[in-house]
């Protein structure tokens, strides 16, 4: 019994000292940093680096003379920033690029990005600045979609800007429809300006400028079922997620307050669209 006992206490032993080993390299390896946080390097250096896309107004607008950046994006990046006592600092990028930018720590956060599962595995996603519908754009003498099933006909030609969330939309709500295809957003308009496509498949704080811009263009729709998109900050991916929480309070915070909408309306109202050219149904 003595040396059962004996062997039986030698065992506990073991496996307690076994545990008390395990247990520290465990925890270091959980608390270990890849690098120094986001948030902290903000803090540190007082400089917050965001994406911003030529073209992309009223998110990003840039001045070519001047060669300064405004837009609701701007405004946004200027209060996160002005909370975390920094100044912006703008890295030119491309909706196709910035994703990688985010990897390579090259901005500390990229606006106005669509969230996808595929995405979700290159990096991590605030909650939503804005959620908005798709619309349709109409060219002059087409009747204005009602529903989706409306634009569902063969002898229907829809323009979409290539790979965009437009096109998705377009192909999935309107298969028999006729979808042209274009490499930008700025030729699938000019397709439904001059009359090469019925209408344009776009976001809706999209369509506001464009339909401004171009009087060749008839008017906005929102055809039934309403498709909406949330628009959020992307962050990199870190063990460290107080950069990422402290982007969706503020997110939430601002858009509850409307005052991401005043944004978006301060960034409209730079390509003269005004509060009053928006139709009821367009909500952002």
């Amino acid at each position: 019994m003595k040396r059962r006992e004996m062997l039986s206490h030698t065992a506990l032993l073991g496996a307690a000292a076994a545990a008390s080993v395990g247990m520290p390299a465990r925890a270091s390896a959980q608390a270990a940093p890849s690098g120094e946080s986001t948030l902290d390097r903000v803090r540190k250096t007082g400089v917050l680096r965001m994406g911003v896309i030529v073209g992309q107004a009223p998110y990003f607008t840039k001045n070519l003379a001047e060669g300064t950046w405004s837009g609701a994006c701007l405004s946004m990046a200027a209060d996160i920033a002005q909370k975390l006592n920094a100044k912006v600092q703008t890295v030119e990028t491309t909706w196709g690029n910035q994703i990688l930018d985010l990897q390579s720590n090259k901005i500390d956060l990229a606006f106005a990005v669509n969230p996808t599962p595929e995405r979700a595995l290159m990096v991590d996603f605030a909650t939503p600045i804005l959620v908005h519908s798709f619309t349709a754009v109409t060219r002059k003498g087409f009747p204005k979609p009602a529903t989706w099933q409306d634009l569902n006909k063969p002898e229907v030609r829809i323009s979409v800007d290539m790979g965009s969330s437009h096109e998705l939309i377009a192909r999935r709500y309107a298969p028999r429809a006729n979808i042209l295809a274009f490499k930008t957003r700025d030729e699938a308009v000019l397709a439904v300006a001059t009359g090469r496509a019925d209408c344009n498949v776009v976001l809706a704080i999209l369509a506001l400028p464009m339909l401004k811009k171009n009087p060749a263009l008839a008017e906005i729709a929102i055809p039934h079922p309403i498709l909406t998109l949330p628009t959020n900050i992307a962050v990199r991916q870190e063990s460290d997620k107080r950069w990422r929480d402290f982007l969706s309070v503020w997110a939430d915070y601002n858009r509850s307050m409307a005052q991401t909408r005043d944004w978006f309306l301060q960034g409209l109202a730079e390509l003269d669209v005004q509060e009053d050219d928006i139709p009821s149904e367009v909500q952002f």
